[in-house]
């Protein structure tokens, strides 16, 4: 169980670390492209792929899944840091963890899978768990909020497409482990391109703080990972334990130390997202 406790603190230290980014002069672009630095190096020396036994890398492997990767993986990236600036960590943790039901959708919308009655209750409640977060009173910052619902939606989206590709990726001939790593690579080399062409001065204190953002980045898959080895044989445990984690530290941690207010109509959309979560795999344990 550690290691889910692990993977939510990582995965809510991520939001956090966004979260301060502005606060301390951090250039966001510049600790995304060192954190896919920090992800390389772990993913190499902690899960060690083993490139000698691997397939060599030709038309066979999934070229399209690792280039999305790499030019979505940062781009979210950039859009959760918007989405936990102008909303705040509480609405964007949400927003992300909600996004499990994307590859539900793609299940029965892409894969032609057959939709059981149960999993249409459960995307009816987290759909209105999402219109729920995104909501926010008119006011004098409206247009603001206009754009913190768009990098909601970007957020559900994004983090929703980027597991579904990490699915496909798990099935491919090629070891996961690899698969990280090129995929890492290539949005490094994607962001340092945009950096170098924009004649960024790359300074210390970025630096310093991508790095960190990269372990704690990397700890979330890692223990991750981790917990779904450890129960191999419950995986429900796993995906509710963790969506529902990360929705309620996140919760506890932008309401008491960064002050977030939400609405009443906000706080139902915790209430249901959680609820969602819990429908899904309280049906998907009858099965």
């Amino acid at each position: 169980m550690e290691y889910l406790v692990f993977s939510i603190l990582c995965s809510v230290t991520v939001s956090v670390l966004l979260k301060i980014a502005r606060q301390y002069q951090v250039d966001i672009h510049q600790a995304i492209a060192f954190n896919y630095l920090m992800a390389i190096s772990l993913t190499y020396f902690i899960l060690k792929p083993n490139f000698s036994n691997t397939v060599h890398l030709s038309e066979q492997q999934p070229w399209l899944i690792f280039i999305s990767l790499g030019i979505l993986l940062p781009t979210i990236f950039l859009v959760m840091f918007r989405a936990v600036e102008t909303a705040g960590i509480i609405r964007s943790d949400a927003a992300q963890r909600l996004s499990l039901f994307i590859p539900i959708i793609a299940s029965f919308t892409i894969f032609a899978e057959s939709i059981s009655p149960s999993r249409l209750v459960s995307l009816g409640v987290a759909f209105l768990a999402l219109f729920c977060l995104l909501y926010k009173p008119a006011s004098h910052t409206q247009h603001k909020q206009q754009y913190a619902a768009l990098f909601l939606i970007g957020t559900w989206l994004g983090y929703g497409t980027i597991d579904i590709l990490f699915k496909q990726l798990s099935k491919a001939e090629i070891a996961f482990p690899i698969g990280l790593i090129i995929s890492f690579g290539l949005a490094a080399i994607l962001i340092f391109s945009y950096l170098f062409f924009k004649r960024i001065t790359f300074n210390l204190r970025s630096v310093i703080a991508g790095l960190i953002l990269g372990l704690f980045n990397f700890g979330n898959i890692l223990f991750y990972i981790r917990a779904h080895q450890v129960f191999k044989d419950n995986p429900t445990l796993v995906f509710t334990t963790m969506n529902i984690g990360v929705i309620s530290i996140g919760t506890i941690v932008g309401a008491l130390v960064f002050k977030e207010k939400i609405s009443t109509i906000n706080a139902l959309g915790i209430i249901l997202a959680i609820t969602a979560v819990c429908l899904l795999y309280f049906w998907a344990m009858k099965i």
